[in-house]
């Protein structure tokens, strides 16, 4: 299997861990694509994050090219820029559901409009984390 900068085999290099992530937009049982996900990262606890890049995910919910993590990171944030897609998809899925909480409550269309992922790492394990998302919830996990 070939990779492309800033992806994974599930193996990472013996001085520092790797990042991978795809959405699931639970109600609709689909990839989310065009998501946008930012990676920042930080050598402890009380260190300043610093922001390394970012990526969309593509037709499959996946970012294949995350940039990789400097050595010594300790913490990672994965940002994910949900409203966007939530905003394009949500219209589409009340209609479609009569009683659809987009069709009867009032106020914002987007109830998370960003959703902010914070976990350790240790050196050289590599860390998957889907992200299982709906208009009104979200659910994260570490992955293989």
């Amino acid at each position: 299997m070939s990779t492309s900068p800033g992806t994974s085999t599930g193996t990472s290099s013996g001085t520092t861990a790797s990042v991978s992530t795809h959405i699931l937009d639970t109600s609709v049982g689909r990839p989310a694509e065009g998501v946008a996900v930012h990676l920042s990262a930080r050598p402890g606890r009380d260190a300043d994050w610093r922001a390394l890049g970012g990526s969309a995910t593509d037709a499959d919910g996946r970012c294949k090219d995350l940039p990789p993590l400097p050595e010594g990171t300790t913490h990672v944030r994965l940002d994910f820029a949900v409203e966007p897609y939530l905003g394009r998809t949500a219209k589409k899925q009340a209609d479609a559901q009569q009683d659809a909480p987009a069709n009867r409550d009032s106020g914002p269309g987007v109830f998370f409009p960003e959703v902010a992922i914070t976990f350790a790492v240790v050196p050289g394990e590599h860390y998957h984390v889907p992200l299982l998302l709906n208009p009104f919830g979200y659910s994260v996990y570490r992955g293989s």
